[in-house]
């Protein structure tokens, strides 16, 4: 068994890695960046060692001061975790060039699952069952819009080396097929250095199934069965499952079959995943099932299928790494219950996924669900970096039990005042058709309206919030100046103003007795006097107002902040200017998009602080906007 282990990667996996070696002995080294320095991964590993400013390209992705570290530390193996290096054939020959072990495949391996077409072909030499499309060489516009009419539209353009959703396009006719081509080689172009891309028929139900496979240096190959991987946005997983609902032992055992395939076609040793494709239109069939990728590494969603088969797949990674064969037979392994995985990111479904970063000045899990994080309290989310909080993952003996425990994780969990996905997964996990398993990866496109729109706060929420204030507040009648007004043979009424995230709201309540019962659940507040209540997963901060009648500095109140440092590449408003709600007032952009900053409501633009091409800081006040009279 390895002594000694460097983790060339942070976060939430790093974290991961690090449990796993502990248990086994191993001492660890950590590297961090500028933005890492007092990072949880840092912390809990045995030696950290600083490899460079905030950006990723000069830190986790210079392969070169990885190997330094490790070498420097005395690390005797390198696991890359996911992402970053991870799947570079050629960081991964460096390691193993320096004297060091490296925790996964082959290069070679890497290399032959690298390239979606070369892949396919193998795949296709090997048995394994591949979508219907064109592998080509002639990339003229010409050929690929003659092999598009021929595969039958409409039709997927995919660059062969991307990636996380980017370079593909959807092409429903012939007519809009040049335009597609040119946009989907110019991302692949800018994005991987490649912009040669594959067609493929487009599958009208489609949901991604994937396969956990294991194999080591002594040819043997194991598979730990599947997972489903439908619930998609934008090509990125939201939520994961193991097992894959609907999937009959038949089916399993032909889709199963083919990943091992595909991985001996490779001598794969380490972990590994092969994705399909299913047309899920008639059910899961194994002759509507095909290879699509090679994922030669460990993935993100691994936790489910550690849930369902009671197996440590990094305890496997690095026992394969130190020489060890597979500890399990594939007659070993089974199937225990169900499990469900949901990603928790700092992200405002609200304002379109719009990245939020910040100090986590509360993070509170209160279920027994399994919390995979590289953060906790006090931990900054930053802008350099993938905005992942944790994967939060449930495990029950029904598909149904799993549902219901993660919706009452997600459901009791509270996360301030970064904005996250909370409510978002809460409403996907009750949507109907996912409960019963009608999903695809167009589930979330169709019902997004839906699924990101904030709860009203009932009357009873903010009567029970109202008398959390009486009861934990000694000063609260005097703080809030209560209008008591009386009618005969009924309950005196009391007008109040409270501020709900920061927007003022009016409203009447009666009191309630001492000892009453209430069904929301409440947290105290970073702000003096203010408390948390829980709706459907969403979080709102209640307050009492500011003594200049306002809210807190956020859009309710009229104050536009900078989500996050970026370029103002826009203004679009005067000070003075009138405004209606949902105007845009300004564009900027961070973190490689660009995000419109909008009117909270009608009014008057009372501030400008921005200027176009200006550099901003989180957090710094843009535009001020007074309410019109």
């Amino acid at each position: 068994m390895l002594k000694s282990l460097l983790i060339a990667n942070r976060g939430e996996i790093a974290c991961r890695i690090i449990r796993t070696a502990r248990a086994l002995g191993i001492r660890t080294v950590a590297v961090y960046s500028d933005a890492d320095a007092k990072a949880l991964h840092v912390r809990q590993a045995d030696e950290a060692v600083h490899i460079g400013p905030s950006p990723a390209r000069e830190s986790y992705l210079v392969g070169e001061k990885i190997i330094a570290a490790a070498k420097q530390t005395g690390a005797e193996a390198i696991h890359p975790g996911y992402g970053f290096l991870s799947e570079n054939a050629e960081f991964a020959q460096a390691v193993i060039d320096a004297g060091l072990i490296w925790v996964g495949p082959k290069p070679d391996s890497i290399r032959a699952m690298g390239l979606k077409d070369a892949a396919k072909k193998l795949m296709d030499a090997a048995g394994v069952p591949t979508t219907p499309g064109y592998l080509g060489e002639d990339q003229s516009p010409e050929r690929l819009a003659a092999e598009a009419e021929r595969i039958g539209y409409p039709v997927l353009i995919k660059a062969v080396a991307g990636g996380g959703g980017k370079g593909m396009r959807k092409v429903d006719d012939p007519a809009g097929f040049a335009d597609a081509l040119v946009s989907c080689k110019r991302e692949a172009a800018a994005s991987f250095s490649n912009d040669v891309v594959l067609l493929e028929k487009w599958i009208e139900s489609p949901r991604h199934i994937e396969v956990q496979v294991f194999g080591d240096a002594h040819g043997n190959v194991v598979h730990l069965f599947e997972r489903d991987c439908s619930l998609q946005r934008r090509h990125q997983k939201v939520i994961e499952e193991a097992p894959a609902p609907g999937m009959d032992e038949v089916t399993r055992a032909a889709v199963c079959g083919a990943a091992v395939r595909a991985a001996k076609a490779v001598d794969y040793q380490g972990a590994g995943t092969i994705e399909f494709i299913a047309d899920g239109s008639e059910g899961l069939r194994a002759d509507r099932i095909w290879f699509m990728e090679m994922n030669t590494r460990l993935q993100v969603e691994h936790p489910v299928t550690e849930e369902i088969t009671g197996v440590d797949l990094v305890e496997w990674q690095l026992r394969v790494a130190s020489g060890e064969p597979i500890p399990l037979k594939q007659e070993e392994l089974s199937i225990n219950g169900w499990a469900m995985e949901a990603r928790l990111y700092a992200e405002d479904p609200a304002k379109g996924f719009l990245p939020s970063i910040g100090r986590l000045e509360l993070l509170d899990f209160c279920g027994d669900a399994r919390i995979d994080t590289g953060v906790e309290e006090g931990s900054d989310i930053s802008p350099f970096y993938d905005p992942m909080i944790a994967k939060v993952v449930s495990h029950g003996e029904s598909r149904q039990e799993a549902i219901d425990l993660l919706v009452g994780e997600l459901e009791s969990s509270a996360v301030w005042p970064v904005r996250t996905n909370l409510g978002f997964l809460a409403s996907l996990l009750r949507d109907p058709q996912f409960r019963l398993a009608e999903i695809d990866t167009g589930l979330i496109e169709r019902k997004q309206d839906s699924l990101t729109q904030s709860p009203e706060l009932s009357d009873r929420a903010l009567s029970d919030a109202l008398n959390w204030f009486v009861r934990d507040s000694t000063d609260f009648d005097q703080k809030a100046e209560p209008l008591l007004g009386f009618r005969l043979n009924g309950t005196p009424q009391r007008e109040f103003q409270l501020a709900v995230n920061g927007e003022l709201k009016t409203f009447q309540y009666s009191p309630t007795p001492k000892g009453q019962y209430f069904e929301h659940g409440f947290r105290d507040s970073i702000a003096h006097d203010a408390k948390f209540i829980s709706i459907s997963g969403h979080l709102l901060e209640i307050s009492l107002p500011r003594a200049d009648g306002g809210g807190s500095h956020s859009a309710g109140s009229g104050s536009i902040l900078s989500p996050m440092p970026g370029k103002v590449i826009a203004v679009d408003v005067t000070a003075g200017q009138s405004v209606t709600k949902g105007q845009k007032l300004l564009t900027l952009e961070a973190m490689k998009m660009e995000h419109s900053l909008v009117a909270p409501f009608d009014g008057v633009v009372a501030e400008l602080n921005a200027s176009e091409g200006a550099q901003v800081q989180v957090e710094a006040l843009l535009v001020r906007i007074e309410a019109a009279e």
